[in-house]
């Protein structure tokens, strides 16, 4: 009896212990499983009109650091603006980055766009080049500048946005068309400056002065400068970096021919603008999309889109590059880049009334 009570005890304590070793089995394997799907939930969606290699390095270092993967879709800005109006609450996208403050407005008062609050964002991006309400963060700067011929223009005759509606310059200006964000927006800031019939007068005096048509992108306005059509362009600077730098080689011949002036630094400033990021309405991942708004904004980030891109930095922290530097320091607008959005339908009314095509 005693053999037999025994050996029913050690039946039961081994019946138990696979019990357990299969429970405990069950239980990694659950807890595998929960890990798996944890890891498996760290993306950040984001929806991007800017083109450049920078940016997707930047993306590739921030997934290293953080193990986050960074989902990227491309299309021109309004394009991706329409789809996520499109998509609404279904939309995969977290994160829009576009450029132009313009643009930026457009998405917000489509209600495409949320508040974000972040310290580091706050301390990173000074209040002039984010959102009143938050809603979107500069990320990159660029100057609206006058681009000349170094052979037929004496920087010393060039001097404000203003002078270019004089005589002087008549058939000599080269600038791209009214429907182009950039333009608008630099029209906006005159508005917000001077006034709108003010604005209204000036639109109406490049017209006047133009070499000819508006056609082409910012690029084409250089190289119309260099091949003579004309003596003055108005472009973004990070073209002309952009040029300079190009493996194309007449690409390069053209941006060695022109000069860069920032104008109006007697008065109010030259007008700026950037591209930047906003969190969409309706993110499903929220806090890697405001981990990834913070890295693009840090120092190390900052300092990769102004060596390599061209672009000056937002982060006051960083410097900008030694060919930014070359070209001197100079005085921007001081209005907040909101206004840009808020004045662009008065913008493009202005350009059609002045026949600016």
């Amino acid at each position: 009896m005693k053999k037999l009570f025994l050996v029913l005890s050690l039946s039961m304590m081994l019946i138990l212990g696979l019990v357990g070793c299969s429970s405990n089995e069950e239980a990694a394997v659950s807890n595998e499983e929960v890990k798996e799907e944890v890891k498996a939930e760290q993306v950040v969606n984001l929806y991007t009109d800017r083109h450049y290699d920078t940016d997707q390095e930047l993306f590739d270092l921030f997934t290293k650091e953080t193990g986050i993967k960074v989902n990227v879709v491309k299309a021109k800005g309004d394009e991706l603006i329409e789809r996520l109006a499109r998509e609404g609450e279904n939309t995969q996208a977290d994160l829009l980055i576009t450029a132009d403050a313009g643009r930026l407005h457009r998405a917000k008062s489509k209600e495409l766009l949320q508040s974000v609050s972040s310290e580091t964002l706050s301390k990173n991006v000074p209040e002039n080049l984010r959102d009143v309400d938050s809603n979107w963060f500069g990320l990159t700067v660029r100057g609206r500048v006058l681009v000349y011929s170094k052979d037929r223009v004496d920087p010393s005759d060039l001097s404000t946005y203003e002078d270019l509606v004089n005589p002087k310059w008549n058939g000599k200006i080269l600038v791209r068309s009214s429907s182009n964000i950039y333009n608008q927006s630099l029209l906006a800031s005159l508005i917000e400056i001077k006034g709108e019939e003010e604005a209204k007068k000036w639109a109406k005096g490049v017209v006047e002065n133009m070499a000819r048509e508006p056609k082409g992108n910012d690029r084409a306005q250089a190289t119309a400068v260099v091949a003579g059509e004309g003596d003055i362009a108005i472009m973004n600077t990070y073209y002309v970096g952009k040029m300079l730098n190009s493996s194309n080689p007449e690409e390069v011949k053209v941006a060695e021919n022109v000069g860069v002036f920032f104008p109006n630094q007697d008065s109010e400033g030259t007008h700026i603008n950037v591209s930047g990021v906003g969190m969409t309405k309706h993110s499903k991942n929220m806090e890697n999309g405001i981990k990834l708004m913070e890295f693009l904004s840090s120092e190390k980030a900052q300092k990769q889109f102004a060596e390599t891109n061209y672009e000056y930095p937002v982060n006051s922290n960083v410097e900008p590059s030694e060919l930014l530097k070359s070209w001197g320091k100079f005085k921007a607008q001081n209005i907040n880049l909101s206004r840009l959005g808020e004045l662009n339908s008065q913008a493009v009314k202005i350009f059609n009334e002045v026949g600016w095509k």
